[in-house]
């Protein structure tokens, strides 16, 4: 019974706030209608402020016929608010002309909204030099709009002057200006960026290092990536309209007749009045803390401007400033904006919110927003959704989505296509589709279709590509280039693509550099190479610089009393690191670091990683390990294994083993087989053993 009375308690006052509610609209409806025939009233009685209020309220309101008489009669009676209004109404009407002689008289008036008006009349029709004397007009009376329009006309014409009516309008509150007014920043904090770059001789971009070794790099990975928000692209401002309302009465026109010419003012074409309040002097007299020019960083002030520009609810704003605090790695904050702009129907936000959670693990969730952005439209979400379904094999649902990327516009569905129809044998769709985007310009394509006709055989079809996908900026494909010249034994040009292909960061090229350079002799600038190869995760790197390195060691003496035993120099850090990576030759290296330093278990664990990888040498010394702990038929398997693969010392050593077992015959065998693999030493003891076991056989 208490539950049902609090239940019945809690739907009265559900009810209660429904009236509420109610009553409060109904409240503002009754005082709208109190205000409209109190105006209306003094309107009948002649008050022109009244006639010119009704007049605004009607038109708001859209009864057009019901305003006109209204203000055209306080227009009549100089009322600068109607003047302006009555232009709206007689633009929404059709007449242009009509309205544009109201908006002059009501803009010699003072009228600001009038100014800006007859500004964005005159720029429709094509007649700049009015169209920026009534916007500047506007514009130095602190009209925000005045101030955005005559902006986005000097921008249009590459005038330096738009950044500070820019400014302007976005201290006065103008959300599209602040969005402009950021990009136009952070556009000049990219080209600072690159241009400190370029004096300090750093290459632009970093890439993506693939450690691939043995053969051309595709760069395969589907074209998933996020598209880069922040590169400047076209910007449109809000349409050139009609005029807006001006709801200020009590400044009157000059003079009281129904036309009034202006009188004493100066039109378009003869210089502009210096009455104004000037430059970033906005109605409010206040300025944006660190809007002045020169004060912050552009792409600090930048990220301020998005940030007020995204908090009145401009959703590219909003997008652009995810992308800032995601670059910074702030990014539960980046997919707040990210949320905040995809809602309001942006779809690179929806697109790049799904790349967010993707990364955080989220993939199910990841998939709504790349749907939803596919279908508005979105090409980076389309590629992504391929991606997904690739990964999960389901290849007609990727392909379905890489077509839906392709027709949004987006080239990477075409090489997405590509490389889907590769993996899955179709050679002639594969090429039909790298083509495709090869022939736009897609550097990655242009490589992928090279290595498919290198593979194909045709390796004099293959250089071109190569050539323009390197050209292009594809890292990639300048090493492959490096592969090809190298296979044709012209090691001039395959180093010079070689050097190209490190420069930007490719491990595997730089490994190349620092093997030529080594040949040459070029130790210090060899060693560089290496190292950058060896960061980058080559194995072979770690294992090269690690044996430069131990060539320059001195040789170990006596143990000095009181010094450490088991630091490790950094060579064997270097060896040790490719070990890790599985390098086979490093492996074998360590073991025997680790034997010399008397931990037989560490080595024994590294020989036998080596040996089970194919390592004949790590199959010898284990063998030796083994046999020195009295485990000899384990040591013969490795002795075999290592044997078969071509160690003379292993053939040798399982001949003494035989010879000692008494098993001649086994003996005799093994000692031929240690004659033909040598070297030298281990032949000649090997012929002379053969000769004794012989000499016992036949006694």
């Amino acid at each position: 019974m208490g539950f049902m009375g609090d239940r019945t308690t809690l739907l009265e006052t559900g009810r209660f706030v429904q009236r509420d509610q109610e009553h409060a609209v109904d409240a503002v409806d009754t005082a709208e209608a109190e205000y409209e025939a109190r105006h209306r009233s003094a309107a009948e009685n002649g008050d022109t402020e009244a006639m010119s209020v009704l007049g605004s309220l009607l038109l708001r309101r859209g009864d057009l016929d019901g305003a006109e008489p209204y203000l055209r009669a306080a227009t009549a009676d100089g009322d600068r608010a109607a003047a302006n209004n009555l232009g709206v109404l007689l633009h929404q009407r059709g007449y242009a002309e009509e309205a544009a002689g109201w908006w002059r008289i009501a803009a010699v008036a003072g009228s600001a909204a009038a100014a800006h008006a007859l500004g964005r009349h005159y720029r429709e029709r094509g007649d700049e030099p009015a169209a920026e004397y009534w916007l500047r007009q506007s514009a130095e009376q602190g009209h925000a709009l005045g101030a955005y329009a005559l902006a986005d006309l000097l921008e249009h014409r590459s005038d330096v002057g738009a950044e500070r009516w820019l400014r302007a309008a976005a201290e006065q509150g103008h959300r599209e200006a602040a969005y402009r007014l950021a990009r136009t920043l952070d556009r000049r904090a990219a080209a600072e960026a690159r241009a400190g770059a370029a004096d300090s001789g750093t290459a632009p971009g970093g890439a993506d290092p693939r450690t691939g070794a043995g053969g051309p790099h595709t760069g395969a990975a589907p074209a998933t990536g996020r598209t880069d928000l922040r590169r400047p692209g076209p910007d449109t401002g809000t349409g050139l309209g009609t005029g807006f309302l001006d709801f200020g009465t009590g400044t009157r026109l000059p003079g009281t007749g129904a036309v009034l010419a202006p009188t004493g003012t100066r039109g378009p074409g003869h210089g502009h009045p210096g009455a104004g309040t000037g430059a970033g002097q906005s109605g409010t007299g206040t300025r944006h803390a660190g809007s002045g020019a020169g004060e912050l960083d552009p792409a600090v002030e930048a990220e301020q401007w998005y940030r007020q520009a995204a908090a009145r609810g401009h959703r590219r704003a909003a997008l652009h400033l995810g992308a800032i605090l995601e670059e910074r790695g702030e990014l539960k904050e980046a997919g707040r904006w990210y949320l905040t702009s995809a809602k309001d129907g942006e779809p690179r936000a929806a697109c790049a919110l799904g790349f967010l959670l993707r990364d955080a693990g989220d993939e199910d969730s990841a998939a709504v927003w790349w749907l939803r952005a596919a279908q508005d439209g979105d090409g980076n979400a389309a590629n992504a959704l391929g991606a997904l379904h690739a990964a999960r094999g389901e290849q007609q649902t990727a392909e379905r989505w890489y077509r839906a990327a392709l027709d949004a516009g987006d080239v990477n569905g075409a090489y997405n296509l590509g490389l889907l129809c590769a993996a899955q044998g179709r050679t002639a769709q594969a090429d039909q589709w790298y083509r495709r985007a090869a022939y736009t310009g897609h550097r990655e394509a242009a490589n992928a279709l090279a290595i498919l006709l290198l593979q194909g055989g045709d390796a004099a079809g293959a250089e071109p590509w190569f050539s323009k996908a390197a050209e292009a900026g594809s890292v990639d494909a300048a090493f492959n280039l490096g592969i090809l010249y190298a296979g044709r034994d012209d090691d001039r040009t395959a180093f010079v693509w070689y050097e190209r292909a490190a420069a930007a960061g490719h491990t595997e090229a730089a490994l190349q550099v620092g093997i030529a350079l080594l040949r040459d002799g070029e130790e210090q600038e060899a060693e560089r190479h290496l190292r950058c190869a060896a960061g980058g995760g080559s194995a072979e790197a770690a294992f090269r610089l690690a044996t430069l390195l131990d060539c320059r060691q001195p040789p170990a003496g006596r143990p000095v009393l009181g010094e450490a035993l088991n630091e490790k120099s950094e060579c064997e850090e270097w060896y040790e690191r490719a070990a890790e990576q599985g390098h086979r030759r490093a492996q074998v290296r360590v073991g025997m670091l680790a034997a010399g330093r008397g931990d037989l278990e560490g080595a024994a664990r590294w020989y036998r990683e080596a040996a089970e990888a194919g390592s004949r040498n790590g199959a010898f010394n284990l063998g030796l390990l083994l046999a020195r702990e009295g485990s000899e038929p384990e040591a013969a398997l490795w002795w075999s294994r290592a044997a078969h693969a071509g160690h003379g010392r292993a053939a040798l050593r399982l001949a003494l083993l035989a010879a000692r077992h008494g098993e001649l015959d086994e003996g005799e065998r093994w000692c031929a087989r240690a004659v033909e693999l040598g070297p030298p030493e281990v032949a000649e003891r090997a012929a002379r053993l053969r000769e004794a076991l012989h000499q016992e056989l036949t006694a």
